[in-house]
């Protein structure tokens, strides 16, 4: 266990190979947490918390859903949302709710202080990730807490200038699966 960093999230697939016993292993994880080790973050989940001044911090939002995100190496989903938001600085809020845009939807679930929820999305491919939350972006502008719908246009039409010529064509692509005002609001970030 001394070579995952703090703060990693793993599961019993880690130690595929190492340990003989599937249950003893089972086992040994759920007495480490007990005692306070590691911390359970559901079932078959753990990590190594991280100390600070304030107190225990959980894992980042990408560790708690990456079993979420990735099948065998392959991108089946993609942060989206309130952490997107926070991180190109839109919004200081972190939420307890972690939205992932799937192709295939199910019902929101909890683990341990989070709520997964998700979004319908098509066509998920790693180089396509950052064009669909930008594109996210655009069609929830309205629900960015703490934000003014000027300063998440100006941001999102920085974004948009920065993308290569590739990209531009490739987000044009992708938008023609969303709504005409997230259409609207993407041709408004090409008038610079």
């Amino acid at each position: 266990m001394d070579r995952f960093s703090r703060g990693y999230v793993f599961t019993y697939v880690d130690f595929v190979g190492k340990v003989k016993s599937k249950e003893a292993l089972v086992k040994s994880l759920n007495r480490l947490a007990e005692s306070g080790r590691i911390v359970k973050l559901a079932k078959g989940k753990y990590y190594k918390s991280e100390l600070s001044p304030f107190g225990e911090l959980p894992p980042e939002q990408y560790q708690v859903v990456k079993d979420q995100l990735d099948r065998d190496g392959k991108a089946v989903g993609y942060l989206t949302g309130l952490s997107i938001y926070n991180k190109l600085g839109l919004t200081t809020q972190i939420g307890s709710v972690i939205q992932i845009g799937r192709q295939e939807v199910r019902s929101p679930f909890k683990r341990e202080r989070y709520t997964i929820s998700f979004v319908k999305q098509n066509t998920i491919t790693k180089e396509n990730i950052p064009l669909l939350q930008l594109l996210d972006l655009l069609r929830f502008i309205e629900k960015i807490p703490d934000t003014k719908i000027e300063k998440s246009i100006a941001t999102s039409k920085q974004l948009v200038a920065e993308l290569s010529d590739q990209q531009q064509e490739k987000i044009m692509r992708l938008a023609l699966k969303y709504q005409p005002s997230t259409r609207a609001l993407l041709g408004q970030c090409w008038q610079i």
